[in-house]
């Protein structure tokens, strides 16, 4: 497998967590020790991730991994493949680096947190060596947060309090596929682990997606864009097989609407869809927004994102109010570097990865044109219409008959005269569908209360919905 993190971006990643943490070490003479020691001890402490992780080999990967650990100022490494296979063989037991003593004494006499802090980066830097293969294991975030217990208990020991939770290892954890048994070999049977969205077990059958894809109410402009982009994806296919040439075409996409206009619907059926004719292997959808993929610390950001990514490959990442990543120009914000990594992910997952970016259409615009490298990858816009009033009522019917509940003649045109003034107030904050279904299950919320105090309801009165309850 191709890795998706070269050994230059390691170092400079690397070399910016440990820059990060050399500012916040006011004494200078404290501040040489760290720098002058802090190299080699976190390439000791590589080996232990790599030693942990008993299901892959050392490759040459690990050793440009290894030797892409300095700082600025330091040695350049230069270790051989045997040396790295033999330390890791050779890795026993974690030991604090010697200038955390150092980091514990200052502690005690100027009450900073130093110690802490730097748990927190060595946990970083082991997250970023683990992922040499793209993959952060149970058993390497096990020795990751092993080592972060033992850096913390010493500090509880010294009765350093904390200022903030300590940073783990086990959000980071992707467990790897598990190859399909061999023909001589029955499959063993395991439990189902839940998954947020996971991928389909099956080829949906487009015809049926297609149908699903109608059944939705209004998108009427949206479903006609769907349709052609499937023709299209089709003919180039044709094209193809016909030995004909095939200008490049990039699918990721665009979504841009209000709340509530069923983008996300959407994004699943084309995920499926995107299955069906081809184009995506496994065609599950990973919903994500800017809390999923950035984070708060130097480095976390990028696995955090790549994890994002990982889960995705083979279907479709949908990126809910994506303008959220490069809503500020601060030096101290990392949506810009989650934006980097998804831009590379997009190039080196190309043929099995597609990306769909929403949210309000002048946000989202200014979004894309922020980055060049976003202008040249989002170049298909569905739009999103609002709801009208008679759509909204359609959304409003739709629930009550799948949840098994049936509204009254004055029952119904209240709800519509509802409806209708909702949409003919609505504002920037209109939510369309969600307005709906906050009205259905308000509407369910009172019917409760009234049928409740009915001795023995009929089945009609379970299910219908009265005036009072569509609105006191």
């Amino acid at each position: 497998m191709k890795g998706t993190m070269t050994a230059g971006e390691v170092h400079k990643q690397y070399n910016e967590i440990v820059t990060a943490f050399r500012k916040l070490i006011p004494d200078p003479a404290l501040r040489l020790t760290f720098s002058r020691q802090v190299d080699g001890y976190m390439r000791q402490y590589a080996l232990g991730v790599w030693q942990a992780d008993n299901a892959s080999a050392i490759t040459p990967r690990h050793v440009e991994f290894y030797n892409a650990v300095y700082s600025a100022g330091n040695p350049v490494p230069s270790a051989l493949y045997w040396e790295v296979a033999t330390g890791v063989a050779g890795f026993d037991l974690f030991q604090p680096p010697a200038f955390f003593q150092d980091l514990l004494r200052y502690d005690r006499m100027k009450g900073t947190t130093l110690a802490r802090r730097f748990a927190d980066q060595l946990t970083l830097v082991l997250l970023l060596l683990a992922a040499v293969d793209d993959v952060v294991s149970e058993s390497e975030a096990g020795f990751v947060n092993s080592c972060n217990d033992t850096l913390l208990h010493l500090c509880d020991q010294e009765g350093l309090r904390a200022d903030r939770p300590p940073l783990k290892a086990d959000d980071f954890i992707a467990r790897r596929p598990v190859p399909p048994p061999s023909p001589a070999q029955p499959q063993r049977e395991e439990p189902a682990e839940k998954k947020e969205e996971g991928p389909a077990t099956e080829r949906p059958k487009l015809e049926e997606l297609l149908a699903e894809l109608d059944g939705l109410c209004g998108l009427d402009k949206v479903k006609s864009d769907v349709k052609s982009l499937i023709n299209l994806v089709k003919v180039r296919r044709l094209r193809e097989e016909a030995g004909l040439p095939v200008p490049p075409m990039s699918l990721h996409l665009v979504f841009m609407g209000n709340p509530g206009t069923g983008k996300t619907t959407v994004a699943r059926l084309l995920a499926k869809i995107y299955q069906a004719i081809g184009v995506l292997s496994t065609g599950q959808l990973v919903e994500v927004d800017r809390s999923g993929l950035v984070a708060g610390f130097v480095g976390q950001t990028a696995l955090k994102t790549q994890e994002a990514v990982q889960k995705a490959v083979g279907g479709v990442l949908f990126i809910d109010e994506a303008y959220a990543l490069a809503g500020t120009d601060s030096a101290n914000d990392f949506g810009h570097e989650a934006i980097e990594v998804l831009l590379k992910n997009m190039e080196d997952h190309r043929k099995d990865l597609i990306v769909i970016v929403a949210g309000y259409t002048d946000r989202m615009e200014r979004f894309i044109h922020a980055n060049p490298g976003l202008e040249s990858r989002f170049n298909k816009y569905f739009f999103f219409e609002d709801y009208d009033a008679a759509q909204l009522m359609d959304i409003f019917v739709s629930m009550c008959r799948k949840n098994g509940y049936a509204l009254s003649g004055e029952g119904e045109g209240l709800a519509r005269r509802e409806l209708e003034e909702l949409y003919r107030n609505r504002d920037e904050n209109f939510g369309n569908a969600r307005e709906v279904r906050n009205l259905f299950e308000k509407a369910v919320a009172r019917q409760a209360d009234r049928v409740a105090q009915l001795d023995g309801p009929t089945r009609e009165q379970l299910m219908e919905l009265l005036p009072q309850d569509i609105k006191p």
